[in-house]
């Protein structure tokens, strides 16, 4: 398996697929970016849960994802915002709700890595890593 230039955009477009598959989980290369952003998922209701199983080369990040009623995911949509070849910063004052609250964002800020909502509470900016609803 070859190195990916953006391993989050990789993880996220993992999820995605998994999600439009109906899996109940999903495997990802673990790094501490890739679990913060699991820990989010989850507290915010949009995963069952998460785990990271040890293995002899790199360890494993295996999210197990959620559906509600009907089989419906509760992920509707990720989307990558900041990518390598073009970062975007928000400053404290310009985040806003997404989606009338019902998505996020996650941000990379000096108080680690948190969602819009906080962000907003502690007034710190950061960097936009993705959105998801």
């Amino acid at each position: 398996m070859s190195a990916t230039s953006d391993p989050i955009a990789d993880m996220l477009t993992r999820i995605r697929n998994a999600v439009k598959a109906e899996h109940l989980k999903v495997d990802i290369p673990s790094s501490k970016i890739k679990v913060a952003i699991a820990k989010i998922l989850k507290d915010e209701g949009f995963v069952k849960n998460y785990k990271i199983i040890e293995d002899n080369k790199q360890k494993v990040l295996r999210i197990y994802l959620k559906y509600c009623e009907e089989n419906q995911p509760a992920i509707l949509d990720l989307k990558r915002i900041s990518k390598p070849g073009r970062r975007v910063y928000s400053k404290a004052e310009e985040l806003r709700p997404v989606y009338n609250n019902i998505g996020i964002w996650i941000l990379s800020t000096p108080k680690g890595v948190i969602t819009n909502k906080a962000a907003k509470k502690l007034n710190v900016g950061g960097e936009v890593i993705c959105e998801i609803s």
